[in-house]
């Protein structure tokens, strides 16, 4: 019998061997759960916007800002405590989510800080100060953050209510009607002794959740073509039924609540999730051109969405205020950062004016201050969070929890691009919140929670097969012989 070569220790005998038999056991070994290289990134996800914060202080009153250190203090709690709970509930998850959630939340506290120094848009009328605010939704997002990984144990039983989260999410969608217009639009819902929250944030994980659980199962209807036209595969009449559903709930939404964001967000979304069930590029084709014009038919009669493509098109044109567009002040503070930026505090993204300078234009703000330079990193990270995202649905071994990390991540990464399109004026602005980074309590905690999912479905997708029965069988099929 020929015998199999093994790699020999230091005494001749292979690494693991009995050295009275001389037999190898071949074992399984487990993936390494990453989780000192989470710590580590979490030690530079803390210090960096402690030193920001530093910058800060110097640059606006030439010393440290008395609260620098308890803001890095409970920083680095926040971030310590879900570093623990991670290790001990999904230890096999993904080393960078976390980093990357946490360095770019805490930027976000900082921006907000630096923003509220300014007295012009720091007012009564305006809100006043909001970072004490946003520091507090951030703990509550982080909460939530830890009930999702110690409560869902798998993934999979979210596809159990797959239909359920859409009637949870239909309603989250329709609940704004019922309260009053703010700023043109219809998209908070106002809870006594809690403020303003933003039911469409939490909307699009719960879409996202009934998406994948339809998909897994209709993927194969709506994969069928019946005709070849100009050299794309055209789906059949009765599979049409799901996409113009969706365009149709979307426009409603566009039109009764004037969310332009979270119509796209929801339309986007889902033809993401289409394309990557059925691997269609018609889906696609058809999406783009429902969702233009659909949404060009909705600016020629509402006068909200029609201010707001008109801002887009004319920055240069009297804003209401006699002067020039918030778009075009945006677009000044991004030219006057150049390439390194004027310094953090250093710059004039206040002149933007209003709310929207703590929400809306923050990313101004990343690209006055710390240039194109800065801006690049934060997008770049913003491009990691979602690539890990990505490479968790590669990862993941059932379909649907492929298709539900597909839809996260695609949520996430259509947010990103509507927000970061609309402040630069690739697209009109949308009025969403940059995830993380922008003033919002909705937002942050959604995205706290989106977090959570993606990091559940990555352990499991890493988490290394159980052992096989031990038997006679098994064991004589784990001896090699030297």
């Amino acid at each position: 019998m020929s015998s199999t070569r093994t790699p020999t220790g230091a005494h001749g005998a292979a690494p693991g061997a009995d050295p009275a038999t001389g037999n190898t056991t071949v074992g399984s070994l487990a993936p390494p759960s990453r989780r000192n290289t989470e710590l580590a990134m979490l030690v530079f996800a803390v210090l960096i916007p402690v030193l920001a914060m530093a910058n800060i202080g110097l640059a606006k009153e030439g010393s440290l800002p008395p609260g620098m250190l308890g803001y890095g203090a409970g920083l680095a709690a926040i971030a310590g405590i879900s570093h623990l709970v991670v290790r001990r509930f999904a230890p096999y998850a993904d080393p960078l989510m976390l980093p990357i959630a946490t360095l770019l939340n805490g930027l976000g506290l900082v921006l907000i800080w630096r923003l509220d120094l300014e007295p012009t848009i720091t007012t009564a009328r305006l809100g006043g100060e909001m970072a004490p605010n946003q520091l507090i939704w951030s703990a509550v997002g982080v909460m939530l953050f830890l009930g999702v990984l110690i409560l869902l144990k798998d993934h999979r039983i979210l596809q159990r209510y797959t239909y359920i989260s859409m009637v949870v999410a239909l309603i989250l969608l329709i609940s704004p009607l019922f309260f009053g217009e703010v700023n043109g639009a219809r998209i908070w819902v106002t809870i006594p002794g809690v403020g303003s929250l933003q039911p469409g944030e939490f909307a699009k994980i719960v879409i996202a959740v009934f998406f994948a659980g339809y998909l897994m199962v209709k993927r194969d209807a709506l994969a069928l073509a019946s005709r070849r036209f100009m050299g794309m595969y055209l789906p059949r009449g009765r599979d049409l039924g799901p996409i113009l559903l969706v365009w149709a709930l979307s426009l409603m939404i566009l039109v009764f609540e004037t969310d332009l964001g979270m119509s796209l967000l929801f339309f986007g979304i889902f033809v993401v999730m289409l394309y990557v069930a059925t691997e269609r590029t018609s889906w696609i084709v058809f999406g783009l051109l429902l969702s233009v014009s659909g949404a060009v038919a909705v600016a020629s009669f509402n006068s909200h969405v029609g201010h707001r493509v008109d801002n887009w098109l004319n920055p240069l044109a009297l804003g209401a205020n006699g002067g020039v567009t918030e778009t075009a002040q945006a677009m000044y503070a991004f030219g006057s950062g150049g390439l390194l930026g004027a310094g953090l505090g250093q710059g004039y993204s206040r002149l933007i004016g209003g709310i929207a300078t703590k929400s809306d234009y923050i990313l101004a703000t990343v690209g006055e201050e710390l240039g194109l330079v800065g801006l690049m990193a934060v997008l770049l990270l913003y491009g990691l969070l979602i690539q890990r995202g990505l490479r968790t649905a590669l990862a993941a071994r059932d379909p649907f929890g492929k298709l539900l990390a597909v839809g996260l991540s695609g949520v996430f990464a259509l947010q990103v691009f509507v927000v970061a399109g609309g402040v630069t004026a690739l697209i009109p602005l949308t009025g969403m919140t940059m995830p993380f980074l922008a003033q919002g309590g909705s937002s942050v905690i959604a995205n706290w929670a989106l977090v959570a999912l993606l990091l559940r479905i990555s352990d499991t997708a890493r988490r290394p097969a159980p052992e096989p029965a031990a038997g006679i069988d098994a064991e004589q099929t784990q001896v090699v012989r030297t």
